[in-house]
């Protein structure tokens, strides 16, 4: 057997400081200096604009106590809160594990599979406002819906954005349809990475099948699975498009989240202080979210 390996593994580090190193850092504190700071000085000053002044003007309009007492108060607070929870846990939860099941599926070295994978990316190509336009039609009275309903059973389909559960429930199917595709493509490529030599190596100590994903990848797939997992529910909890264009928050609000909350009071109600003030109350568990999120990262190598 050849030593390489334990020569490479014992080979005592290089280092490149030196003399090159100081010279380049003495030019950089001079004409390279300038030159570095204006290249960097005008993405600062989009990143002050368009990041740091609206999430810093954010914190300050939200910054009264009493509006949160007034946002409790309100009606409309406690069941567009249940709402978000809903939404974010069951859509985050379902379309993660039904994206890990399906990039199994799609690891197949079939030719029409891959042609399936061509078109079940289509929903995540398809622009977010066009879809969810798709499904509020698709859900009206006489709508595609209501015919197959009418056609295949002979039944009329229910007023579906007239009852709070079922409106909730299709703009999770909305969200899931959506944003499943993307997330079945990072799991594939993920898949991807895992040596063939481990399925190998299961195979004759008898994992097959079922056995596989339980033993061999999910384990592997763990961590990366709950980066993921983190990242999305972080994206989701500000999800505005799906709830306002899917059921429009009703029937009377009824449907909302904290996304469409906070534009309902800012602009059908004028009360732009407490809009922010209801999308700023989900920053206790988005903090918690971002902080184990990046410790993950940082504590952890985020590969298989």
């Amino acid at each position: 057997m050849s030593s390489t390996p334990q020569l490479l593994a014992v080979e005592t580090p290089v280092s490149f400081k030196g003399r090159g190193d100081r010279t380049g850092t003495a030019n950089l504190r001079g004409a390279d200096l300038r030159w570095a700071i204006a290249f960097v000085l005008p993405y600062a000053a989009v990143f002050f604009v368009f990041v740091v002044y609206p999430f810093g003007y954010a914190l300050w309009t939200a910054s009264k106590p009493s509006l949160y007492a007034d946002l409790i108060a309100d009606r409309l607070y406690l069941p567009a809160l249940l709402n978000t929870l809903l939404f974010v846990g069951l859509g985050v939860n379902v379309k993660m594990f039904l994206a890990l099941l399906l990039s199994g599926f799609f690891m197949r070295r079939r030719w029409w599979i891959k042609v399936l994978l061509s078109v079940f990316i289509v929903p995540w190509v398809i622009a977010a406002a066009q879809a969810c336009v798709s499904f509020h039609w698709m859900l009206q009275q006489e709508g595609l819906v209501d015919g197959i309903l009418s056609t295949l059973f002979g039944i009329d389909g229910p007023i579906w954005f007239n009852d709070r559960w079922l409106g909730i429930g299709w703009n999770i199917i909305a969200y899931i349809w959506k944003w499943m595709p993307f997330w079945t493509v990072i799991f594939l490529a993920a898949r991807m990475r895992i040596p063939r030599e481990i399925y190998d190596a299961a195979e004759v100590d008898g994992a097959t099948g079922i056995r596989h994903f339980i033993h061999v990848t999910f384990p592997l797939l763990a961590n990366f699975y709950l980066l993921c997992t983190l990242l999305s529910t972080l994206w989701t909890v500000g999800d505005f498009t799906t709830v306002y264009l899917v059921s429009g928050g009703g029937p009377a609000g009824a449907t909302n989240v904290l996304a469409t909350l906070g534009f309902h009071y800012a602009f059908d109600e004028s009360k732009p202080a407490l809009g922010v003030a209801a999308a700023m109350s989900s920053l206790p568990a988005l903090i918690p979210i971002a902080i184990v999120l990046v410790r993950r990262v940082q504590t952890s190598e985020a590969h298989l």
